[in-house]
């Protein structure tokens, strides 16, 4: 039985894997250029008249909030595209009245989200060396943060992916949730340097967190308590682990 799971687990696993792969030019390339041109134009000319943050140069203390943004963006939109077009090809009824459980499919889906947010995170940290020196503060914290992050946004891509009806769906959270949450993430800045209200707003927000755990990895500076960042993403984890198991189970959107 084992055998069985494993083999449906990486079946699914490498099918997403090779569906970004094989479109590497429309998956992989844009984030690469989109987040060149922040580099470009954040890091080297508005950088220039910010100056210090923390006391690292701005381009140092952006990359970590620009890689995150590259890794959410990516993660969400992989399993939520790829997992509404299994619905909408009615491929989806295969696996439902196959052998596999619930948290197969669910696991499958979220590993090829967190493999193209690891890949376009890695292209994006490897752009960024082109214009300043990698500094690690300490890797587990960087592969903790980012571990988690990807399976946040790939859960949460996956709930989008079941609620929607249409393509147009897919792209409603993104544009109108996503983008601001994470421009008022801390990309860009720390949110110490806003009024103390601000601060306690800012903190609803749960890209905060990941953007201050991340960089906390990269240049030992944070936000908000490593522990605390840690703790908000896997509560995210849990709750929309429970809320896509209960809704792929009971067949929420999936059977006509």
């Amino acid at each position: 039985m084992f055998q069985l799971y494993f083999t449906a687990l990486k079946s699914i696993w490498i099918k997403e894997i090779n569906r970004f792969m094989r479109i590497w030019v429309q998956t992989l390339v844009p984030p690469v250029i989109t987040m060149t041109l922040y580099f470009i134009i954040f890091g080297n000319l508005i950088g220039a008249r910010v100056g210090q943050m923390h006391g690292f140069d701005y381009m140092q203390f952006i990359v970590p909030g620009l890689i995150m943004m590259s890794v959410i963006t990516n993660a969400y939109s992989n399993v939520a595209s790829s997992f509404y077009s299994t619905k909408f090809q009615r491929n989806i009824e295969e696996l439902l009245v196959a052998p596999v459980p619930t948290h197969i499919i669910i696991w499958g889906y979220v590993g090829g989200g967190v493999s193209r947010a690891v890949v376009i995170g890695a292209l994006v940290t490897i752009v960024s060396l082109f214009f300043v020196p990698l500094q690690i503060y300490s890797w587990s914290m960087v592969i903790i943060t980012l571990l988690l992050t990807s399976i946040v946004f790939s859960l949460a891509g996956l709930l989008n992916a079941v609620f929607a009806r249409t393509f147009d769906d897919i792209s409603l959270i993104p544009t109108f949730v996503l983008t601001p949450l994470t421009y008022l993430g801390g990309v860009f800045y720390s949110i110490t340097l806003l009024p103390e209200f601000w601060q306690i707003v800012s903190k609803i927000n749960p890209i905060v967190y990941m953007v201050s755990g991340f960089r906390y990895g990269f240049l030992g500076i944070n936000d908000v308590p490593f522990s605390l960042s840690v703790g908000i993403l896997l509560i995210f984890v849990a709750m929309l682990y429970g809320i896509n198991w209960r809704l792929i189970e009971k067949g929420q959107g999936l059977r006509s």
